[in-house]
């Protein structure tokens, strides 16, 4: 997982809105997949992405997988756009 992963998996709003959904918690797959109305391989294929970014975790579980927010990628991005504006870390 890379920086340029992240930045195109941030980019597609649907992936934004399923991080937006983790917010609140770990979720199913199926869960997720319920909240938007496109085919379930659409969305697996997003879970994927996300997945790939580092973005999210996996977690397998007899039938289901549940899906968490990986919030230390998102603070290394918060991070490196701070630094674009010129934002010191110490500056919160």
């Amino acid at each position: 997982m890379g920086f340029s992963e992240t930045m195109k998996a941030l980019s597609d709003p649907v992936r934004r809105e399923i991080l937006n959904m983790l917010k609140g918690g770990t979720m199913t797959a199926g869960d997720i997949a319920a909240h938007f109305d496109i085919a379930g391989a659409s969305v697996s294929y997003h879970l994927a992405q996300l997945k790939n970014a580092g973005l999210v975790f996996e977690k397998r579980e007899k039938n289901f997988i549940y899906y968490s927010l990986n919030a230390s990628v998102l603070e290394e991005v918060l991070l490196w756009l701070q630094g674009l504006k010129g934002v010191s870390t110490d500056e919160k």
